[in-house]
């Protein structure tokens, strides 16, 4: 296989580059959205209502109808989009820009073969996402399954840039990061009623070649300590239960997802990071009387007794 990898230091501006011709030629479709902050304890969240979420809804729909066909799944990423290609990141993955962007710069990390979003990540996934990472301060984060907000089938991991909304912290659920305690390997975050687990990891300085083992030592104990194993399927360790993954380099938290919906609203790994989307003022409305905490509480597993 030809040997294809980032040069470091162009990615940034490959984004940027790519996004403005992407916008000219209109394959970048960007979702307009009003911003609010709704405040649960330490946490601001940001929510943004969408004008266009029917859009998002019906990719997953589409997908899902995919995995159900009979003979070889589509592959909703390649052949893909040329006019969102943004850069070979490495021999197993590009990156494209996300068609329908809520937050500017959203990246999709994609793998070059068709895998499935349940298949567990490996060293190759935290390959991309380290080199990713070092070029720009960003989020990266994953939805494992159609229960954890996936909404295609093929297997890919996203970042956006931080800050994720226009007021300090960069990533609003942080300051409850902060009261972490120790519980076994992992680390348990008081303020989270629902079943997590949390490690607190330095990238900063490390190379990516290096991050890409932590990061992955890491994940995998995360898995354990939340109780998520690798089942076989056509011979791929796939995960046995729905889970989302947020990563820093500072931090990485995941959380085993029970239900996509709260009452309409939809809830991907950003939700857990404080930042919510909401289709329309009703459920922007759902979010300020429930709680955004209460309605994360609810996309979840509770504790075991």
């Amino acid at each position: 296989m030809e040997h294809r990898r980032l040069a470091p230091g162009t990615l940034w501006a490959a984004i940027e580059r790519q996004t403005a011709h992407a916008l000219r030629c209109g394959a970048l479709q960007p979702i307009d959205t009003v911003q609010a902050v709704i405040e649960s304890g330490v946490v601001r969240f940001v929510v943004r209502q969408v004008s266009s979420l029917t859009r998002k809804e019906q990719q997953r729909r589409q997908a899902r109808k995919l995995q159900t066909q009979k003979g070889p799944v589509a592959n909703p990423f390649l052949p893909y989009e040329p006019d969102l290609f943004v850069a070979d990141i490495s021999d197993t993955h590009l990156a494209l820009l996300n068609k329908f962007n809520v937050i500017d710069h959203h990246l999709l990390i994609v793998t070059r073969d068709f895998q499935r979003q349940e298949a567990l990540l490996d060293h190759a996934d935290f390959d991309a996402l380290m080199a990713c990472m070092a070029e720009f301060d960003g989020i990266g984060f994953y939805n494992g399954g159609p229960e954890a907000g996936a909404s295609q089938p093929h297997k890919h991991l996203q970042i956006v840039p931080l800050p994720l909304g226009d007021t300090a912290p960069s990533v609003p659920v942080e300051p409850l990061l902060a009261e972490a305690v120790a519980n076994g390997p992992a680390m348990r975050v008081p303020g989270l009623p629902f079943r997590h687990a949390f490690a607190r990891i330095a990238l900063d300085h490390a190379t990516p070649a290096d991050a890409a083992n932590m990061a992955l030592a890491c994940y995998r104990a995360l898995l354990d300590a939340v109780g998520i194993g690798a089942i076989g399927i056509d011979g791929v360790p796939c995960q046995s239960s729905p889970y989302n993954l947020l990563v820093t380099r500072q931090w990485m938290l995941l959380v085993p997802r029970s239900a996509e919906h709260v009452e309409g609203v939809s809830v991907n790994a950003l939700g857990f990071a404080g930042s919510l989307f909401v289709r329309d003022a009703a459920h922007m409305a759902l979010i300020e009387r429930l709680g955004p905490m209460t309605v994360l509480q609810r996309a979840c597993l509770p504790w075991p007794q």
